[in-house]
């Protein structure tokens, strides 16, 4: 009977080892990420936006406190992928519904020789009214574009006819300041939407 007992208990323990050793391994499987962007948390860039909006008045991130902000570099002559970048904000917009007021999408042209505040005023808030344009002097967005390590460079004829290569990606701030994500080119406004609304209820 003690033979009996003691392989019964070396099998109890056993078991319990095993049990533990299955626990510990589930609690080492990775979370689920929270966001389907690019979670660039901790970025140490990004941190200089010091332009003037569409309407004249001097902007930097700290003005957006409180907001989820989006920063998109184009030009207002791009043929298409400012528009279809501008065009998914603002179907993110709509999907975010009430949320959508604490949301600010910003447009920093890299053309600043031709992208005039008036242009701007007409372009950027026909997407969406509460859109804004920022620019300033071609040093201050060289600057800017720097800081953000985003790239542009005009192509074709510089006396007037050109185009701009710029780099066509989103960066996403969260509601204390920080930058947070990275949006590709043509991602799904709702997985953009769903980001932003994490971000929102402070993930």
């Amino acid at each position: 009977m003690r033979v009996q007992r003691r392989d019964f208990m070396m099998v109890c323990c056993r078991g319990a080892a095993l049990a533990l050793g299955v626990a510990l391994l589930a609690g080492c499987k990775p979370a689920e990420p929270i966001f389907r962007s690019t979670d660039i948390t901790g970025a140490d860039y990004g941190k200089s936006l010091a332009l003037t909006d569409h309407n004249g008045q001097k902007r930097t991130l700290a003005d957006f406190r409180g907001k989820v902000v989006t920063v998109f570099f184009g030009y207002t002559q791009c043929p298409d992928v400012c528009p279809t970048a501008l065009s998914g904000m603002s179907e993110v917009m709509r999907q975010l519904g009430p949320d959508a007021d604490r949301l600010q999408v910003i447009f920093v042209t890299v053309d600043p020789e031709r992208d005039t505040p008036a242009l701007l005023s007409e372009y950027v808030p026909a997407f969406d009214k509460r859109f804004l344009g920022l620019y300033g002097t071609p040093e201050q967005i060289a600057e800017v574009a720097k800081d953000f390590r985003v790239f542009y460079r005009k192509s074709g004829d510089l006396n007037g006819h050109y185009t701009i290569d710029h780099s066509a990606g989103t960066y996403v701030f969260d509601p204390s300041g920080r930058l947070r994500l990275y949006v590709r080119h043509a991602e799904d406004p709702a997985v953009i939407a769903a980001d932003i609304k994490a971000l929102l209820v402070g993930k």
